[in-house]
């Protein structure tokens, strides 16, 4: 289930072997190689996931969204201190330059000051780990009012945002040739939390062809869990577009409005989220019903 570069990384890692670098275009333009950027975000991980279990505040944030502490572990969720830059000390400290931790999408630079600042700050980290099990990348979610809501990695050399699907590491172990996209890491987590383990989510980009293409050698028909207001409705519209495509068969997932996979289980519990997957409809029903909002289909 991976692309060919995936394959000759996960096995040249299994047997020991050294990839060739010059043979591999994953250098940013500082010159810092992909390697060492799945390592800084290894360690960031563990820095962030330690914050958290020491985060009074964070774990209630987590406990009122309805995580419990195995699903916490399992996703190895964190949370970034709302400091100027005690993660990048932290890496620093570990023999990390300033100038990887900027490649890597962790550090920014001040423009008034000139010093390093962290990027991810006060925020719920989500690693974003691909299918051969390293950290690529982090997605961050305010913890109060702060904006933006959601703060996603830029691409390195180590992740693509338009190749990559959160959790898609666990998902594809659980597949049976089904796949549920959402439309965010909460959704993803309370269909995971569920029992639900075959669901995965966008970065901030609508479908594109290269995750379908991440997804087709394993599945026959995509479920469509998007929101449901104006931006996932058009969401949705392309992302049918997309699966077509590809032949891959497509369903989409309805809630009520303002609902949520994460709402549902939070005051519903998991079987209302279980009827609602069991429910959904095939795309072209999905099509009329929205053209019969759109339009009056009292006349010819």
């Amino acid at each position: 289930n991976l692309d060919y570069v995936g394959a000759v990384e996960l096995l040249a890692k299994r047997a020991g072997i050294a990839i060739p670098e010059q043979a591999r275009p994953d250098q940013a333009p500082s010159g810092v190689k992909k390697t060492r950027i799945v390592e800084i975000n290894r360690e960031a991980a563990r820095f962030f996931h330690a914050q958290l279990l020491n985060s009074p505040e964070a774990k209630d944030y987590l406990a009122q969204r309805g995580l419990t502490m195995p699903i916490i572990k399992h996703f190895g969720l964190g949370y970034a201190p709302d400091s100027f830059n005690a993660m990048q000390l932290h890496l620093t400290g570990l023999g990390y330059t300033v100038e990887e931790l900027t490649a890597a999408f962790l550090c920014g630079i001040s423009a008034k000051t000139g010093r390093p600042y962290d990027y991810f700050r006060g925020r719920i980290i989500f690693p974003i780990i691909d299918v051969s099990g390293d950290v690529v990348a982090f997605g961050g979610r305010a913890l109060g009012d702060g904006m933006p809501k959601y703060l996603n990695s830029s691409d390195t050399p180590a992740f693509k945002k338009s190749r990559t699907l959160f959790a898609l590491n666990f998902a594809r172990h659980s597949c049976a040739e089904r796949l549920i996209l959402c439309e965010g890491y909460m959704d993803v987590i309370a269909y995971h939390q569920a029992g639900i383990q075959n669901a995965v989510a966008l970065l901030g980009t609508a479908l594109t062809e290269e995750q379908v293409k991440l997804i087709q050698p394993f599945i026959e028909t995509i479920f469509l869990s998007l929101d449901s207001d104006n931006a996932g409705i058009q969401a949705t519209l392309k992302s049918i577009i997309v699966c077509r495509k590809a032949d891959i068969t497509v369903k989409v997932i309805s809630f009520k409005e303002g609902k949520d996979p994460a709402d549902i289980l939070l005051n519903n519990g998991v079987e209302a989220l279980t009827r609602s997957v069991e429910s959904a409809i095939i795309d072209v029903d999905y099509l009329l019903s929205f053209l019969a909002k759109e339009y009056n289909t009292d006349t010819p």
